[in-house]
């Protein structure tokens, strides 16, 4: 037996993922958690849109996304996982419209 139980076995593991390398990929997966649970926050109606800078400051950033999808205008949604965002300028300020994933975006 080479660990004392689950828990031994699961920090090993973890450790090792945080001193290989750069530790890059660690980081960019923070940084996806981090941009998802900030848009999950301020997306709970499925559409809504948000300045800019109060995602930014809660810590989004948005070159971190997983996926794009773009829209019969050609806009282009940048999601992370399930929750998308575009930026647009209003008036001078920058905003984001925030989405939700949908099953017709598939295609």
């Amino acid at each position: 037996k080479k660990f004392c139980d689950t828990t031994c076995k699961s920090a090993f593991h973890y450790q090792a993922l945080l001193d290989e390398g750069s530790g890059f990929y660690v980081r960019v997966d923070r940084q996806l958690k981090t941009n998802r649970r900030i848009l999950k926050k301020y997306n709970r109606t499925g559409m809504t849109t948000i300045r800019a800078d109060v995602l930014i400051d809660q810590g989004f950033r948005p070159r971190f996304h997983t996926h794009s999808w773009k829209n019969s205008r050609e806009e282009v949604y940048r999601f992370v996982y399930e929750f998308g965002f575009l930026s647009k300028t209003v008036n001078g300020k920058r905003k984001y419209t925030l989405i939700t994933w949908q099953p017709y975006m598939e295609k």
